[in-house]
């Protein structure tokens, strides 16, 4: 029976670091890469957080698949554009310098785009997106990734979750975070419910036949993820036009694979995963005093809407996020018993011992 033990995000994060400088990362590259994943698991994501460290970072490190070094390297530039070969290194901290650039861009020009080709998976969107809060900007972050979902009358992966996510800063009221893939559920959260042994929701997948399935093991072993939607029946097709938006701008503009090329077991020497980051300066468009009153008044407004029978509460996108991460620097971060073994067994074979105190 799974259950759940809290440790200190702190001792997480100084535990990943430490995996990572095991497996040739530089330390300042490992931190930025720790606090990415740490986020997600602080934020309740955990289908991206420390549940990944072995089994996908830690394996493709270890087996030559992503350069430890992630050298980057500047395609084509101008004021407010930029293209970068991501040199095959750790999505995370590829994302994290792209982002960077893009923020400074944008603080002069107004508003800027960086694209990302040959990179890895980055963790989760919404990281590279709230980089640009402190700047008083609006962030935009997208990736594409490995087929997953089947298009809308299909029956085979062939498109990925490809996650979209938007910042925008508030006054007093917290910031407009929008976090999403653009399938009904990405395929983390199909690995934790066959960890759980817990079947899925009808309408999320269909298995290799095409048919809708609840179970996990039959969507992982070469089923397929319904777009967000679901079936067309429920207008999955809106869900695969936003996943086909993604892969365009993140894969076909930036130059990298797309569709059903990225990441594929074919792709020996990299995964070719592309990203697509912007950031907008509010104060060119308006001033930023106004601008934030009326996101403070706009929420309100939606947060003080009628609630419907049952319910005490409307909640703005991130809001939920901003509390758990309250609440886990708190009490400590939930991580399953199948989770922790499987950091045990990883550290053991890097020479990291995973042998952290839980919280009392």
């Amino acid at each position: 029976m799974s259950e759940l033990i809290n440790y200190h995000a702190k001792d997480l994060k100084e535990y990943i670091i430490r995996f990572f400088t095991a497996l040739n990362v530089p330390e300042i590259d490992a931190s930025i890469a720790a606090d990415v994943l740490i986020s997600a698991d602080l934020r309740g994501i955990n289908s991206h957080g420390i549940i990944r460290l072995n089994s996908y970072y830690g394996d493709r490190l270890r087996e030559g698949l992503i350069d430890p070094l992630s050298p980057l390297k500047v395609i084509k530039e101008s004021p407010a554009t930029l293209a970068l070969d991501g040199g095959n290194g750790l999505g995370q901290v590829v994302a994290y310098h792209a982002m960077s650039r893009c923020i400074k861009m944008a603080d002069k020009a107004g508003l800027a785009i960086t694209t990302v080709r040959n990179s890895n998976h980055f963790g989760i969107s919404g990281y590279y997106a709230m980089m640009a809060l402190p700047e008083d900007m609006i962030g935009i972050s997208l990736t594409n990734s490995q087929p997953l979902i089947a298009p809308t009358f299909g029956s085979q992966r062939t498109i990925g979750t490809n996650p979209i996510a938007v910042a925008i800063p508030a006054g007093q009221e917290r910031p407009y975070v929008l976090d999403m893939a653009t399938s009904i559920v990405p395929i983390g959260k199909i690995a934790v419910h066959k960890k759980t042994g817990q079947s899925i929701p009808q309408g999320w997948a269909i298995n290799q036949r095409g048919e809708l399935t609840q179970d996990p093991s039959e969507v992982i072993q070469g089923g397929a993820l319904l777009p967000l939607g679901g079936p067309a029946e429920l207008r999955g097709y809106k869900g695969y036009g936003l996943s086909l938006l993604v892969d365009l701008l993140s894969g076909v503009l930036s130059g990298a694979a797309f569709g059903n090329n990225v990441g594929k077991p074919s792709n020996v020497h990299n995964a070719d995963v592309g990203h697509f980051f912007a950031a907008i300066k509010i104060e060119n468009f308006r001033p930023l005093e106004f601008f934030k009153s009326d996101m403070d008044d706009y929420i309100r407004t939606l947060k003080g809407v009628p609630k419907l029978p049952g319910q005490d509460r409307i909640y703005i996108h991130g809001e939920k996020e901003f509390e758990l991460t309250e609440k886990h620097l708190a009490e400590g971060v939930p991580l399953l018993t199948e989770v922790i073994d499987s950091l045990q067994q990883a550290g053991k074979a890097v020479g990291v011992p995973f042998d952290l105190t839980p919280v009392a």
